[in-house]
């Protein structure tokens, strides 16, 4: 058997099995160590655990595995339009589709605790560094492939509450014909909000693609992009959906597409505002709002805690064992350590750079409305004109 092949069916990229039952122990040793650290820290990490096992017992051990067993096939799914947008990327670079998985199955266990959705850009710096020559704009153009899909189906379920909210587009009104004026209020509303969804998200993937063609290569190819990155894409989001239905079945809440398209649209919501860690808080306070006509306050307060908390748990360990499989001890430890420092670097660049954007923004709006100012102008008839150019003169010498 080649070395290849024995890589890819043994853990730790070992062939002794001695060796590989030392690493495993010693990897277990230190997960107890690190947790034992946390707590001295003052993290609690035991109440934490308790919370979760009191949580799992009010769930039946069926609705537990279908829920993880599906969720498994949303990561899957969605690292797998990964690989082949990075592949058709950078086809010499080297991409294989297990590395691909841990990078994407770290992150997203990462924004599971972790806030500002920093696990997103340790999975971007991970692609980085296991493709040859990639690039992390190459990278970040991909990104923008890979949410095309998304961005529409988040879309189409905010434009779906938006049209049923309240029993129909009628708004328990009394009916379109009794409501003009209503009817075109709201009407005119949503297609603002169309509009204004539209034009934000062309004018970041515009940016970004002039600075990330090549991460966008699959998108020459639509059969490809529909065949490798749309399907995949589309199996993960009702993969996403299933997850949600065998939740709220598991905690006697009615599954309907409209229950199941409120917690989707009001956890898409509270995760875009939330800067708590996975929008723990807000996701408990908007799914109890948008269940608020299938069951009680304390029921969906259950459901939401339950499957955040079960989810959250189950995606720490199957992103841990997938970094340990493709990567190995040594090598994925030092690659996640790395790409989370450099994930903070570039969180805090983006705050600093959009903060910096609305400084310059308050300025301009506090120079114009200074110019547009009676006393301004009876000090500088020219505008200001005459300054400016007296003050480059005065640089220039």
């Amino acid at each position: 058997m080649s070395h290849a092949a024995v890589d890819a069916v043994t853990p730790f990229h070992d062939r002794s099995r001695a060796r590989r039952l030392v690493k495993v122990g010693v990897w277990l040793v230190g997960v107890a160590v690190v947790l034992v650290l946390l707590n001295l820290a003052g993290v609690d990490v035991k109440g934490w655990v308790d919370h979760l096992w009191d949580t799992m017992r009010e769930v039946s051990v069926g609705y537990i595995v279908a829920g993880l067993a599906v969720q498994t096939v949303q990561t899957t799914l969605t690292a797998l339009a990964w690989f082949f947008i990075l592949q058709a990327a950078y086809p010499e670079g080297g991409v294989r589709y297990r590395e691909i998985l841990a990078a994407y199955a770290a992150g997203v266990a990462m924004n599971g605790f972790l806030p500002a959705n920093i696990g997103t850009f340790v999975a971007l710096l991970m692609y980085t560094a296991l493709i040859r020559g990639a690039t992390f704009p190459g990278v970040l153009g991909g990104m923008v492939v890979q949410k095309i899909f998304f961005t529409v189906a988040g879309t189409a379920v905010y434009l779906y509450l938006f049209v049923s909210v309240s029993g129909s587009f009628s708004l328990q009104l009394g009916g379109i014909a009794d409501h003009p004026v209503v009817t075109v209020v709201i009407v005119a509303g949503g297609a603002f909000l169309l509009f204004l969804l539209g034009r934000i998200f062309w004018r970041k993937l515009k940016g970004l693609w002039e600075k990330a063609k090549q991460g966008g290569a699959i998108l020459a190819r639509p059969r490809d992009y529909f065949l490798k990155v749309f399907l995949p894409s589309l199996g993960a989001w009702l993969a996403k959906l299933g997850v949600t239905a065998i939740f709220l079945a598991a905690y006697g809440i009615p599954v309907t597409i409209h229950s199941i398209m409120s917690v989707i649209g009001g956890n898409s919501l509270a995760n875009t505002v939330s800067a708590t860690p996975g929008g723990v808080g807000v996701n408990q306070a908007v799914n109890a709002a948008a269940l608020r006509d299938y069951t009680d306050s304390a029921t969906a307060t259950a459901y939401s805690v339950g499957q955040q908390l079960i989810v959250t748990a189950w995606n720490v360990l199957f992103g841990a064992a997938l970094v340990v499989w493709a990567l190995g001890w040594a090598g994925g430890r030092t690659l996640v350590e790395e790409s989370y420092a450099g994930a903070k670097v570039k969180v805090a660049e983006q705050k600093e750079a959009r903060a910096t954007k609305k400084e310059a923004k308050r300025e301009e709006r506090k120079r114009g409305r200074e110019e547009k100012s009676p006393r301004f102008r009876r000090r500088h008839p020219d505008g200001g004109v005459g300054e400016e150019v007296a003050q480059n003169r005065s640089e220039d010498e």
